[in-house]
């Protein structure tokens, strides 16, 4: 009999439960409807995760003629931030497009692209869109690396369930447009951070987000099997090492299934 998810979600509890801080993990098989779950509705501290929901909003706005894709920006010295990223490390006054940025801050996790975009589109105008697709808890509350913010508390969330909703929006094209969530999907699979969910997938389409920061390590994405996989990883205050080696597996054994 083909073992399904749910029993190889229970297999995993253990390791799960061993792991400090916390975790979730969201999955959904897109063909059946299947879903499995482990603590995904807790809100947790987005780190780059945070730059799908930004996507969205770059597009959205796009759609509605707010802002054009070839939008062009000259980057300052006092817009770049420290890694990820390749904007920091390029020449000032390089021209680049709004496209270019969404590009950037997906494929390379670019905090600088991050931050010139959140300045662009306002912040208030991403939280709308959010709940204007049923996304409660996923806010956008500061740029990155705003250090007075953060000594706040002042964080960005998300949960792994709602970012599995936004990425079913985006491949099933109920998103923005059907054009645009095509675009997005075709940037998320350009993925260039690719430690985590597709470690052990070689050869399989993955279009997903990492995030990282301290004690915090996240993966959120579509990974392209025989049926095709919703899977999102999050944790805060957590063993990086051991919970990345975590996820890793899952997304092999949960493939295996598909």
């Amino acid at each position: 009999m083909r073992e399904n998810f749910q029993e190889t979600l229970r297999a995993m509890l253990p390791r799960l439960a061993s792991l400090p801080g916390e975790v979730s993990v969201f999955g959904k098989d897109l063909a059946t409807g299947e879903a499995w779950a482990y603590q995904a509705d807790i809100p947790l501290v987005a780190a780059s995760v945070i730059k799908i929901p930004i996507l969205v909003e770059a597009f959205r706005q796009a759609r509605d003629g707010l802002v054009s894709m070839e939008e062009t920006f000259s980057i300052r010295p006092e817009q770049k931030m420290p890694s990820c990223g390749a904007l920091t490390y390029l020449h000032d006054g390089l021209s680049v497009t709004l496209r270019d940025l969404c590009v950037l801050m997906i494929i390379l996790s670019d905090n600088t692209a991050t931050n010139i975009l959140i300045d662009r589109l306002g912040m208030e105008n991403v939280n709308q869109t959010l709940r204007g697709l049923d996304l409660s808890q996923t806010t956008l509350r500061r740029k990155l690396f705003d250090g007075q913010a953060a000594a706040r508390g002042i964080e960005n969330t998300i949960t792994a369930w709602e970012m599995g909703v936004l990425l079913e929006k985006i491949y099933r094209e109920q998103c923005v447009s059907p054009e645009a969530d095509r675009e997005m999907l075709s940037i998320l699979l350009n993925q260039r951070l690719n430690g985590k969910m597709p470690f052990f997938l070689h050869g399989t389409k993955i279009a997903h987000k990492t995030g990282e920061d301290e004690g915090i390590t996240h993966d959120v994405g579509i990974i392209f099997a025989h049926h095709p996989l919703v899977l999102c990883f999050a944790s805060n205050h957590t063993d990086v090492p051991a919970f990345e080696r975590f996820i890793q597996d899952a997304a092999r054994d949960f493939s295996a299934i598909a």
